[in-house]
């Protein structure tokens, strides 16, 4: 398993593997990165300075994301983890870990003290994973919440 960064040829198959897991969970559709313009062009959102988003590839393809995001809002030293997803025939592999690690290393490296997510009850595995990793849980979104169906907000100190 390769660990790289985005590349724009990414864009299509990342797009098509997010709204896959979001169907195969049967999650909210509305109010989610499933109906957001970026989820089409992530390669340009990760353009954004402070930001980077990690791609597992195999021999296969394409078998998850995970990054950073200075998600307006939050301040200079918190950065949003964003878009841990990764394909069924990839869990229970250890590649969801592997790039939740070289996301949170990424963070400190650029500078940032804490990582907030934001995530849906649908997602429970993903939910305990951050809980045994340390995040905490907060009883309300931070920076400019946007995404109306989540209801899971918790906080990292790096």
């Amino acid at each position: 398993m390769n660990i790289r960064p985005i590349r724009k040829s990414d864009n299509a198959e990342l797009a098509k593997l997010i709204r896959a897991i979001f169907d195969e969970f049967d999650a909210p559709k509305k109010g989610t990165v499933y109906e957001d313009a970026s989820t089409d062009d992530l390669y340009t959102l990760f353009r954004a300075e402070r930001s980077l988003l990690w791609v597992a590839e195999g021999t296969e393809g394409i078998y998850g994301c995970c990054g950073i995001y200075p998600t307006d809002g939050l301040g200079e030293a918190c950065a949003e983890l964003v878009k841990l997803y990764v394909r069924p025939e990839g869990r229970g592999q250890g590649i969801g870990m592997q790039l939740f690690k070289r996301s949170i290393v990424s963070a400190r490296s650029l500078g940032y003290q804490h990582l907030y997510l934001e995530s849906i009850p649908e997602f429970d595995k993903a939910v305990g994973m951050y809980e045994q990793i340390g995040f905490k849980h907060l009883d309300k979104p931070l920076g400019n919440f946007v995404h109306t169906s989540c209801s899971i907000y918790m906080l990292l100190e790096l």
